[in-house]
């Protein structure tokens, strides 16, 4: 086949596949003509079926259906349903709750229903309704929804062998211990520290705050070691006016010292408050020297000592009896198993290690009552691990011992109730013949410090609380939130001022 032959091919090959692409669409174009010889009703198109809008469901709820031992007070409830939900546009459609309250209007956001529900009361069932058209989806109404729960039982008192008795034979001082006695595993005394000065202006703030006055106040003498008490603006510990008010309006005195020491031996301590420390770091002057006869440290202990019992032997003579928690927190971080180089002391009367620091408080328990000292209720603070066995050991050889101790105190903040509870059990185990108190609390590096009626109805049985100073937390200038106060004051087991006996 020559050239020409093979282009004629070619030709009459592409001429036969557009004859048959042509005969196609011929055929494609005059099928529907056919398909539209039927009835009229195959005129129209099949439509296509919309799937059924559903109801959104219950998934589950931050309170599960039926739980017992549930917290009194006031609870955030949230309900999860399986989809993103729409709330009724009419506000008087709310959560139903029988017995208890609904605190708070309910929200939506995304999936979830929260709102807040209060129930004061033990051992006591709530039940909460979720009515028809709360919730919804266009198009479709979630079906009303119930679920309930169960508030604590009332708690008993703490089990065993308190002492009744306080160490020493002052009137006053058995007087204030024995209504600590009475009150223990029955209610918690409130309290607030002064702004480490003499007066009781942040006892003031949260009077304000919330209508009531702590029960008790706490004073410390941090700054006793300044020359010429009462110029240059610094308080005037022997004046006891600002304390003796307080007293005589009805009110609880606590105390306890910051003891401040010289930074050297040749250290001036200067009018402004300079040249002293409680930190080891910054400071020479060592507690096992404070023991020895002749040496620097022992003279600044002892001189220390006579001024803050002149004062306290000022507030004896008024009939006015204190608790007193000296040498606090001594143990720090000196517990900690691994031994790491953070592993100290933070103050100095615990830097020389439990012996010396058990001497030093016996020292001073002798001495103060060799000056004629009977109206201190003595409290000593543990550390009780540091929150945590699994670094800690325990600190039960810095104990002082039964014959001069009161009551065991632990400082926290930032714990939850949970961890209350658990501080508490622990202390109140270890030391079975003593009431354990919460010492000192505020907000922590978690947050903030548990309510003390969760506390309570979680097993912390506190004998009595201290809120520590200056945290800006609130109007109360204190280390615990307005909120904090005003539950905490408004809680059935918690004693305020208005409470304590005339």
């Amino acid at each position: 086949m020559g050239r020409n032959d093979i282009s004629a091919l070619r030709l009459f090959s592409i001429s036969n596949v557009m004859k048959k692409y042509y005969l196609l669409l011929i055929v494609a174009m005059t099928l529907p003509l056919f398909w539209g010889c039927g009835d009229d009703d195959d005129n129209v198109d099949d439509p296509v079926e919309e799937p059924a809008v559903t109801a959104p469901k219950v998934v589950s709820t931050s309170i599960d259906d039926g739980a017992t031992d549930i917290a009194i007070g006031t609870l955030v409830v949230q309900v999860e349903y399986d989809k993103v939900i729409n709330r009724s546009s009419d506000a008087s459609l709310q959560p139903v709750v029988t017995g208890g309250t609904l605190s708070s209007a309910a929200t939506v956001s995304g999936k979830n229903l929260t709102f807040s529900v209060s129930c004061p009361d033990y051992d006591t069932k709530v039940t909460i309704t979720i009515p028809k058209g709360l919730i919804g989806v266009t198009g479709a109404l979630a079906d009303a929804y119930a679920f309930s729960y169960t508030t604590v039982k009332k708690p008993e008192a703490p089990t065993g062998n308190i002492s009744a008795t306080p160490l020493t034979q002052n009137a006053a001082a058995r007087k204030l211990y024995t209504y600590f006695y009475e009150q223990y595993g029955k209610k918690v005394v409130s309290s607030v520290m002064a702004d480490v000065n003499w007066n009781h202006s942040l006892a003031e703030k949260v009077k304000k705050l919330t209508g009531k006055y702590p029960a008790m106040n706490c004073y410390d003498f941090i700054h006793i070691y300044v020359p010429n008490q009462g110029s240059n603006g610094w308080i005037n510990y022997n004046d006891i006016t600002p304390v003796k008010e307080w007293a005589e309006a009805g009110g609880i005195v606590q105390l306890m010292w910051h003891f401040n020491v010289p930074l050297t031996e040749t250290t001036e301590v200067k009018p402004n408050g300079e040249g002293v420390t409680c930190s080891p770091d910054k400071t020479t002057f060592r507690a096992s020297n404070a023991l020895k006869d002749g040496t620097w440290e022992n003279k600044w202990f002892y001189q220390e000592m006579d001024k803050v019992i002149a004062v306290i032997l000022k507030l004896q003579a008024e009939g006015i009896a204190a608790t007193w928690r000296p040498f606090h927190e001594a143990a720090g971080n000196a517990t900690l198993k691994s031994g790491a180089s953070w592993g100290k002391s933070w103050f100095w009367w615990g830097y020389d290690g439990a012996d010396t620091y058990k001497q030093l408080w016996k020292a001073m328990y002798d001495y103060f009552k060799q000056k004629g000292v009977e109206n201190l209720i003595w409290i000593w603070t543990t550390q009780n691990y540091n929150g945590n066995s699994t670094q800690f050991n325990q600190d039960a050889d810095w104990y002082p011992g039964e014959a001069y101790v009161d009551m065991v105190a632990r400082d926290l903040y930032g714990y939850t109730a949970a961890q209350n509870a658990q501080e508490f059990a622990e202390i109140q185990a270890t030391y079975p013949t003593k009431m354990v108190v919460l010492g000192e609390c505020g907000k922590g590096d978690s947050g903030e410090q548990g309510l003390i009626g969760d506390c309570w109805t979680q097993g912390a049985k506190w004998g009595h609380f201290m809120v520590w100073y200056q945290g800006g937390q609130g109007s109360t200038d204190t280390m615990c939130s307005d909120r904090w106060w005003n539950d905490v004051m408004s809680n059935e087991n918690v004693i305020t001022h208005d409470q304590l006996p005339n």
